[in-house]
């Protein structure tokens, strides 16, 4: 026998086996070839094609259960179409394999190459995936890149208290006053570059004479402590225009249309002074504290307001909580797992701030009266409870406690608790 070529397939036939019996694998194949012989003719016998090359090595599986066999047949073929349909349907006509009855039926003729066609093509989504992802920034990516570095390079200290402001804060006849250095480096970042921060929630001096010397628009936060921010400001400076954030938002978080759009809605001062009404008369019987930004520092804490009251009765109980109140703090303290901070909640449960836990008790002792409830993700314990206690608060709410109720007249909840 000359040697076989190796086949390059282009179908393959599969088909499946079951037989009345005990038989073996050679059993099979020697049914194939001697029950098939002479069937086809010369141009498709089975030996003769195998030998050219163009049907290759004839696989047979079998399994042997409760005296009866079954398996499967896979035979690869390089003929055309039809002739392979031909040589499929022949094996369908094989009823007996040694002693025993058995049936063959064809399950699936496959097109190898609409295989491969397919394994090409999903292997060429990920190789141009991986060269999309991987493949050089336009060259307008890098000068947005290189300008947005050097804006917030720009950033500078302005004045006595050494605020955060923009290149053109000393040059430009307008200005525009916000409330921390992220407020400063966001409208740098769109090409705004007359801004000054507060840096923090009492109006420094710089921003007093400044106001004085030069065209100023407030432009603070879309919350509660941005009002309160306005309502100073309208009273200890010299304000010209006033302009918020939307509503929930941050200045240091908007995009450069959202920016824009805010400061074309400006108002004159003595407008915001209207509407703001008696809150500004007043505004002197109301104290805030812990800046937005600490001073000198890119440590961001949230900025917190709180209205002074007058010094609360000591409770010689524990306060009770209601059940929306335990629901509110319980989605509180969830909303602060893993971010080792503290809220401060005013008597309506309104959040009037965030701090980190590391600055929490430096907080806690600078506080005036107001502050109903802290909320943090951390564990409470006597030192937190003394200066809580000092500053009045009648809950804290911890991830645990390593103080006893009857210890303290504060109410103390762990989020077990709850």
């Amino acid at each position: 026998m000359g040697k076989i070529s190796p086949v390059s397939a282009k179908y393959i036939v599969h088909a499946n086996i079951n037989i009345e019996g005990v038989v073996d694998r050679p059993d099979v194949i020697g049914a194939i070839f001697g029950q098939t012989e002479g069937l086809l003719g010369t141009d498709l016998e089975l030996r003769e094609l195998q030998r050219s090359g163009r049907i290759g090595r004839i696989e047979v599986t079998t399994e042997t259960r409760s005296g009866k066999t079954s398996g499967n047949i896979i035979i690869p073929s390089s003929l055309d179409k039809a002739e392979t349909a031909i040589v499929g349907a022949a094996l369908e006509i094989i009823q007996r394999i040694g002693p025993c009855n058995a049936k063959i039926k064809v399950s699936k003729i496959e097109d190898v190459r609409v295989s491969k066609r397919k394994f090409v093509v999903e292997r060429a989504k990920e190789l141009l995936s991986t060269l999309i992802n991987t493949m050089l920034p336009d060259s307008q990516e890098i000068a947005d890149e290189v300008a947005y570095s050097v804006r917030v390079m720009e950033i500078r200290e302005y004045g006595k208290d050494r605020l955060p402001a923009g290149p053109g804060i000393e040059e430009s006849d307008e200005i525009i006053i916000v409330e921390g250095r992220a407020d400063v480096i966001n409208l740098l970042k769109h090409g705004i570059k007359n801004a000054i921060a507060m840096n923090g929630t009492s109006c420094p001096q710089t921003i007093i004479e400044v106001s004085k010397q030069k065209n100023t628009t407030v432009f603070v936060d879309g919350d509660r402590g941005g009002d309160l921010n306005i309502k100073e400001l309208l009273q200890v400076a010299d304000i010209d225009f006033v302009t918020k954030a939307p509503d929930g938002k941050e200045v240091e978080e908007l995009t450069q249309k959202e920016i824009h759009k805010a400061l074309r809605a400006r108002i004159a001062a003595e407008q915001a002074k209207l509407e703001f009404g008696k809150d500004i008369e007043s505004l002197s019987q109301k104290e805030h504290f812990r800046p937005k930004y600490a001073p000198n520092t890119n440590t961001r804490t949230k900025s917190v307001s709180v209205r002074t009251s007058a010094p609360a009765q000591r409770v010689s109980k524990p306060a009770v909580l209601s059940a929306d109140q335990k629901k509110k703090f319980k989605s509180m303290i969830e909303d602060l797992i893993g971010t080792k901070g503290a809220y401060f909640l005013d008597d309506k449960m309104n959040k009037l701030g965030k701090v980190p836990i590391t600055e929490l008790a430096a907080t806690i002792k600078s506080l005036p009266m107001g502050v109903n409830a802290i909320v943090l993700d951390g564990s409470v314990d006597k030192a937190m409870i003394q200066v809580a206690e000092r500053a009045r608060v009648k809950y804290l709410i911890g991830m645990d406690t390593k103080v006893k109720q009857n210890e303290t007249r504060i109410r103390l909840m762990t989020i077990n608790d709850l």
